[in-house]
């Protein structure tokens, strides 16, 4: 099997790590719901070219060559045989758009490194109009050019962002290359060193949208804890709506903003500021939206130039000493975690019938919760599992050993955490915004972790925050979490296996837990790994039968011996690839902690949780 791949060395060279270069600014300001907007999409078969040395981007003494030189200039062989030019992306071989390079091509699995991408596309631009490029996600760096001239840089492999071509395209034949790499870094969010696989590639739908010259970039509307007024028998409460409107533009200052939801008979006006940004405040009596009352709203935002249209639960969470309140109402978390991999080739999801697949398996599992690990997942997911009624943990990559001295590394941090909080702010079915997963405790790390909960906190004071934190042993038998993060995250969150990474099955019942603060305890991880199909004595480490009985035991145990115990979101709801997992025969880069296999087949843990959670859900 012939598969590329390069080493540590190279790895280093490659790493796209350095101060952007002439021409690679930031992105843009991110528009939301661009769902709803005027748009062409770019998704098809795209021309690659490997690139494993940097030829296309480095001259031989490793120095950033020129736009005119580098393969962003989409130059050919072929237009100039002459001339010495050694790539051509009409010669080269193509890739699907969205999608990993890594499952596409068998000589590609392994490969880390820079790609790129090259389409052709016709625009017909219009006069008083602008226009953005969209990239529903990129793994992890993409340096972006249009007619041969280089424009921006996005590093972070799970969030979308967009940039801005008005005035850059041609009526016919305009050309997008993108330099996409994914190659491992210490510096990195993530950093060089996890448990999944590292995908490669542009892994979600690209869009070139066209908007007015003046238009709505983002807006939020959250409902306020509080009930307003005299509470009414049968009928809902009043509560207070509050929210913002930001325009982009030149007329985006003094600018009338009208907010209309018919169904709750709802019409208002507001005015925006010097910077285009409008606040306002009104009281309604919605249907509060829940697992089992998953109410969205038709909600039409609109100034004189531009109108955008959405559908917009409202409800509220909090905690109160070891529970968490959904709505005011104590609420147990039936949870399952989710890798963002397909079920059957087990590539990155691209299709909204592959995210129906996944969260139609939690809803059979009888699931209220998922946790989309460990990384925001699509908008996609999100919006779907909100209309199927599923509560949401969503996290960034901020996983095991960062580099938590790095000033990049957290600035890279937060540009993830705010991509992913001003994307998804108005998702009432995301209760828990994540901002990390199992890493070690130092002070420089709480340091960290500190302040992206408090630009969390910042953003959204709608939602819980949190960590997947781990556990320390108080004695033979005794266990706790001990972690200074607990005095800024709004639960005891933390990832336990009991039984898996252990001696034996009998650990189990000789574990309790012991918790100083009197808050709600959530398990963010438990399991077990079995190989669908291998069956033998329940001791035998993966047979279905030692993870169906290690799920019976942690079931019991967490039930009758862990105080506060508020929910669980146990590990995971389909094998995944990783190439950590190198057993031959039962594992062949897969994790198999799954309840269900890579291919979908159930495993016998997944009717012992389905059981569990129903009969906690009445059923």
């Amino acid at each position: 099997m012939n598969r590329l791949g390069i080493s540590g060395i190279a790895a280093a060279l490659l790493a796209l790590s350095a101060p952007a270069f002439a021409g690679e600014e930031p992105a843009a300001p991110m528009i939301i719901n661009i769902a709803d907007r005027a748009s062409v999409s770019l998704d098809g078969e795209w021309s690659t070219l490997v690139d494993q040395y940097g030829i296309g981007y480095y001259d031989y003494r490793k120095e950033p060559v020129p736009d005119r030189k580098s393969f962003f200039a989409d130059m050919s062989y072929d237009d100039n045989p002459a001339k010495l030019i050694e790539y051509s992306f009409d010669r080269a071989p193509k890739l699907r758009v969205p999608g990993d390079w890594n499952t596409q091509k068998e000589k590609l699995y392994l490969y880390e490194g820079m790609m790129w991408y090259r389409t052709k596309f016709d625009a017909a631009p219009q006069p008083g109009k602008r226009y953005f490029l969209y990239f529903g996600a990129v793994a992890n760096t993409a340096v972006v050019a249009v007619n041969g001239k280089r424009l921006a840089r996005h590093e972070g492999g799970f969030t979308p962002f967009n940039i801005e071509v008005t005035g850059m395209l041609k009526e016919k034949d305009n050309s997008l290359v993108m330099l996409v790499d994914n190659t491992r870094r210490k510096d990195g969010v993530p950093t060089d060193n996890s448990d999944w696989w590292n995908y490669g590639g542009i892994t979600r739908s690209v869009r070139l949208v066209e908007m007015p010259e003046t238009f709505i970039r983002d807006y939020s509307l959250k409902l306020d804890s509080e009930i307003v007024g005299k509470v009414r028998r049968n009928r809902p409460e009043k509560h207070r709506i509050y929210g913002h409107v930001q325009l982009d533009g030149p007329a985006a200052a003094g600018k009338t903003v009208k907010i209309s939801i018919p169904e709750l008979k709802i019409q208002l006006n507001a005015e925006t500021n010097a910077s285009g940004r409008a606040t306002f405040i009104f009281t309604a009596a919605p249907s509060l939206w829940s697992p089992e009352n998953p109410k969205l709203y038709d909600i039409t935002i609109s100034v004189d130039t531009d109108e955008t249209r959405d559908r917009i639960g409202f409800r509220y969470v909090s905690t109160s000493g070891r529970q968490i309140l959904l709505n005011g109402k104590p609420v147990f978390l039936r949870g399952i975690s989710i890798h963002e991999e397909n079920i059957g080739s087990s590539s990155r999801v691209t299709k909204a019938e592959e995210c129906r697949q996944l969260l139609s398996l939690a809803k059979e599992l009888n699931c209220n919760f998922v946790r989309l690990a460990h990384y925001p997942h699509n908008e996609e997911m999100v919006r779907m599992a909100e209309e199927m009624g599923l509560l949401i943990w969503s996290e960034i990559p901020v996983y095991w050993t960062i580099s938590w001295t790095n000033p990049d590394t957290y600035a890279n941090a937060q540009q993830q955490l705010e991509e992913m909080i001003t994307r998804d702010i108005n998702r009432a079915a995301i209760i828990i915004w994540s901002i990390a997963n199992e890493t070690p405790i130092s002070p420089e790390r709480t340091a960290f972790l500190a302040k992206l909960i408090a630009r969390a906190r910042e953003m959204d004071g709608t939602r819980l925050v949190s960590a997947a934190m781990e556990k320390v042993k108080v004695k033979k038998g005794l266990f706790t979490v001990d972690d200074p993060l607990l005095e800024y995250t709004d639960l005891i969150s933390f990832n336990q296996y009991t039984g898996w990474y252990g001696k034996d099955l009998a650990e189990i019942d000789n574990t309790s837990w012991t918790f100083a603060r009197e808050m709600p305890v959530f398990i963010s991880e438990f399991g077990a790994g079995a190989l669908y199909g291998f069956h033998g004595d329940v001791n035998v480490r993966f047979t279905e039968e030692y993870m169906e009985e290690c799920y019976r035991r942690n079931i019991r145990m967490m039930s009758e011996r862990m105080p506060g115990f508020s929910g669980c979101s146990p590990w995971i709801l389909k094998d995944f690839r990783s190439p950590r997992r190198a057993l031959v025969g039962i594992q062949d880069d897969f994790n198999r902690k799954g309840v269900v296999s890579d291919k979908g087949e159930r495993k016998k843990a997944f009717y012992v949780l389905q059981d569990w959670y129903g009969k906690l859900a009445g059923k």
